[in-house]
């Protein structure tokens, strides 16, 4: 993915389909999108390297008391509260490396747990701004329309709640064989240097406060790896390597954004307001606006999706809250779907836990058009 992403920004630069200003204005644009990516990476490696994750499975493990169902409904709050709190790509971070440790050490089937932690950070992600980067870019919108927080939530917890609903309900129903299974209680794990365990358990737990404190997200995620790659320079200075560095997804995202940048300065806007519609007189324009929107970020990223389809929908709040619902809730079919999905899959990746394009996409079939339905449903309601 990230080749054909490099590929085609290099493209668009080469023939001149996107000016060289325009570029650096994006890259600027998504400068802290960018460091905060790179950041919470850098904190799951080296958190993960301390075992922060491994006692963290423990503990959930123990609070389970056996019972495999008893676990994941502990998981589907834990999931839903951090994407909520934390944003969706901070819980696919730090979240899954914690979920597939405790698969592991319980000898779990490991997709419930990583298909539950990826699907909640998606639908549960629209309640608050800072819960989506795509909810801060809208709520930037609802300000220009004079509509505030209070409007945002009004708006929002309707879909969100019936998302989050339905999430449980679809896994529920997938995953029925492994829910009944029982398990036993692992020992906990030795830690082989406590500052660092402390270290890093200390950065982690410090991010929920300052993700919701109203700073810069980049920020606070900047500082806590910084803080944690100087205690590994004092104490393990050799688990310091470039691979902690998702450049791959730097990659990716860059190019993805200046690929959609491109295609907005050529007419992109035109055609999506012709695919979407450009005025809410029902449900059925309702579902076409969100469905746009989702078809969008399965190709391309949520993120630079919802920013193509921005100008189409910020004529007012509703049409905002149905943009965010497509691109946020509608993203669960492709693997580049959303930056949180591609940290998901890296996070994965590195716990030996393979998830195929193919296994992603049909679990996705199922799930989306009932999330999309249903949010779109109750918003109607409000």
């Amino acid at each position: 993915m990230w080749w054909v992403s490099a590929l085609g920004a290099l493209g668009v630069l080469g023939t001149g389909l996107l000016g060289a200003g325009d570029a650096l204005a994006v890259i600027e644009r998504i400068g802290p999108v960018l460091i905060f990516l790179v950041a919470v990476t850098v904190i799951a490696g080296l958190a993960d390297t301390a075992k922060v994750f491994d006692v963290a499975a423990r503990e959930a493990a123990h609070l389970g008391k056996g019972r495999t169902w008893r676990l994941w409904l502990l998981v589907v709050a834990l999931a839903t509260a951090s994407t909520v709190v934390l944003s969706l790509d901070t819980a696919a971070v730090l979240l899954t490396p914690v979920v597939l440790a405790m698969a592991r050490q319980l000898q779990l089937p490991p997709k419930l747990f990583a298909f539950t932690t990826v699907w909640l950070a998606g639908t549960a992600s629209l309640l608050l701004p800072v819960s989506n980067l795509t909810n801060l870019l809208a709520l930037h919108q609802f300000h220009q329309l004079d509509l505030g927080l209070r409007d945002y939530l009004g708006l929002s917890w309707r879909p969100a709640l019936a998302a989050i609903l339905i999430t449980v309900a679809v896994l529920a129903a997938l995953f029925h064989r492994d829910l009944g299974r029982p398990y036993a209680v692992p020992p906990t794990p030795v830690v082989d240097d406590k500052v660092l365990f402390w270290g890093a358990a200390g950065v982690c737990l410090a991010l929920g406060p300052a993700f919701v404190s109203g700073v810069e997200v980049a920020w606070p995620a900047g500082v806590g790896a910084l803080i944690l790659i100087g205690l590994f320079a004092v104490r393990r200075r050799d688990e310091l390597t470039w691979s902690l560095i998702p450049w791959r997804l730097v990659v990716t995202v860059v190019g993805l954004f200046l690929l959609v940048a491109a295609l907005t300065e050529h007419g992109l806007e035109r055609v999506l307001g012709e695919i979407a519609g450009t005025s809410s007189d029902g449900l059925l324009a309702d579902l076409r606006l969100t469905t746009t929107a989702a078809a969008g970020a399965n190709a391309v990223d949520n993120l630079p999706a919802y920013l193509a389809m921005e100008p189409v929908a910020a004529t007012e709040g509703r049409r905002l809250t149905l943009l965010l619902i497509g691109v946020n809730f509608g993203c669960l079919l492709t693997l580049w779907g959303s930056l949180a999905t591609l940290l998901w899959r890296d996070r994965c990746r590195t716990a030996g836990v393979h998830i195929s394009w193919w296994s992603f996409l049909w679990r996705g079939l199922i799930l989306t058009p009932l999330v999309l339905a249903g949010a779109v449903l109750a918003l109607n309601l409000s």
